[in-house]
């Protein structure tokens, strides 16, 4: 397990840089003491220690809008961290993305859609179709995407492609959310993709 060295400060605060898992965008800044560190490795969501109120507070525990971990690095002389996460929400408390006033928003629009889809499913709207699907479970989601893969399949032999390429955004679409239900994303499955690949290099095999 990584240690920061809390020794090297004067109130034993280590500096926490807050980055969005996926849009690699910067958060925010805070500050841990050893115990905000142990609770913030040990659960699944950023607890700070506040320097204005002297005291533990875990990121969203009013607001709900919660950095839920996904990544924690230590940097090369241990007196400071990286954590990727993703947010729940606006991380700001004025209610801007971050702290520093920009859109955390990346150019790669699956990782925005994919965003998007996570709130949904945290934060229900009524007037969402997305949260909808939530509400009514995983056999449904699941149907979903068996039924838009059909279409998909339908589509394909006949040679409309705006048509093809509406069923294949239908189906991605469904899948992402099949894969939020699942507590996955995306890149998760990139990552098996990757390891196949790589055993396959490593193997000889030129087949992909």
């Amino acid at each position: 397990m990584i240690k920061p060295d809390f020794n090297k400060y004067p109130d034993g605060l280590v500096p926490a840089i807050i980055q969005d898992y996926a849009t690699e965008k910067v958060l925010m800044l805070g500050y841990m003491n050893e115990e905000a560190y142990s609770l913030t490795i040990s659960g699944d969501k950023v607890t700070f220690f506040s320097r204005e109120r002297q005291k533990l507070w875990t990121k969203g525990e009013t607001s709900g809008n919660f950095l839920f971990v996904k990544e924690i690095l230590l940097d090369c002389d241990k007196d400071c961290l990286l954590i990727k996460v993703n947010p729940a929400g606006p991380v700001c408390h004025t209610g801007a993305d971050t702290c520093f006033n920009e859109e955390n928003k990346n150019d790669d629009f699956l990782a925005t859609l994919e965003k998007i889809i996570q709130q949904r499913k945290l934060q229900a709207d009524s007037g969402s179709y997305v949260s909808s699907l939530f509400a009514k479970g995983i056999n449904k989601i699941a149907q979903k995407v068996g039924e838009e893969a059909i279409e998909l399949v339908i589509e394909a032999k006949d040679n409309d492609i705006n048509l093809f390429k509406n069923e294949a955004a239908d189906l991605l679409f469904h899948y992402l959310i099949l894969l939020q239900a699942k507590g996955l994303e995306l890149n998760d499955i990139v990552e098996v993709l990757k390891s196949r690949h790589q055993k396959r290099a490593e193997s000889g095999e030129r087949r992909a």
